[in-house]
């Protein structure tokens, strides 16, 4: 019976839910894109804010909270989450508004930090990693990276409904270099491009279910050694970029100098040094703005 169950609920999912789903986020997305970028934003934020306490997700993003910040009380935590849905929201309201962000330096809208060192890996002749975290808007650093003439070759989750994948196409369509689905094929693409000398974008913070465990807020996680296995064959620039936003749909990008690369002579060893130094800035960048991360999803095995 909970065979018969389990495989009635998936069928259900696909032929139904998900269709529904997609179909849903269309009208949506061209309501939000009538409207001024700012009032969409805030719209977005205001809805989340609203509606995402309610969802079983933020019991989730609470206990995570709580497990990696045992100090603050429970005041601090509700501040913190209210945050985090106001954050998600805007990133949902902003979507529709891609192709109006201007990362190009000059506008105020964007404070763009470190272009220096994005330009340099631009022009080393070599192949580069950037890696980043679900900030913020992220977006804002594939679009910072296409105003500057580099494109990107980057892995995301594909959507489960056929629809709701061609709505995320159309939104990132502004965002220049390929985006592949994860996974085997899109380990290929990734090696293409760094064999091309190209340059690749990595969101180093999502769960997994399989990788190296390695420490991220002082608890063991499924970390992916994709990173440091492409940095270490091809000896290549691995740098560090984060958004933060400023308030409202304002935000600041940074680009870091490159990681120094260890090299011991064991790439097994060393790939675990580059993860744990990398989960350890991201470590950082989420304690300075823990309302700006993503902390719905089950980042911790336990």
């Amino acid at each position: 019976m909970s065979r018969q169950k389990s495989a009635t609920g998936r069928t259900f999912k696909r032929w139904v839910l998900r269709p529904i789903t997609g179909a849903a986020v269309w009208p949506l997305y061209w309501f939000l894109r009538l409207l001024p970028l700012d009032p969409a934003s805030w719209l977005g934020g205001a809805v989340a804010h609203t509606i995402g306490p309610w969802l079983s997700v933020g019991r989730r993003a609470a206990d995570n909270l709580r497990r990696c910040f045992p100090e603050k009380d429970e005041a601090e935590i509700t501040e913190i989450l209210a945050e985090v849905w106001d954050n998600l929201g805007r990133v949902a309201g902003e979507y529709a508004h891609l192709d109006e962000f201007d990362v190009s330096g000059n506008d105020p809208r964007v404070e763009l930090v470190g272009l220096e060192h994005l330009e340099a890996v631009r022009d080393d002749g070599k192949p580069g990693i950037f890696f980043s975290a679900h900030l913020a808007n992220w977006e804002i650093l594939s679009l910072g990276a296409t105003a500057h003439g580099l494109p990107l070759t980057r892995i995301y989750r594909e959507m489960n409904s056929p629809l709701a994948e061609k709505l995320l196409r159309r939104g990132v369509s502004p965002v220049a270099g390929d985006l592949v689905p994860k996974g085997r094929v899109g380990a290929m693409a990734l090696n293409r491009a760094m064999k091309a000398d190209g340059h690749i974008a990595l969101m180093v913070d999502q769960k997994l279910n399989e990788g190296i465990e390695l420490p991220f807020f002082g608890r063991p996680a499924m970390t992916a050694p994709a990173l440091a296995s492409f940095a270490l064959k091809y000896r290549c620039p691995v740098v560090p970029t984060r958004v933060e936003r400023l308030g409202g749909a304002r935000f600041r990008a940074t680009i870091y100098p490159p990681m120094e690369l260890p090299d011991s002579g064991d790439r097994e060893a060393d790939t675990r040094v580059l993860m744990t130094q990398v989960n350890q800035i991201v470590e950082d960048w989420v304690r300075e703005r823990p309302g700006q991360w993503f902390w719905l999803h089950r980042r911790w095995r336990d």
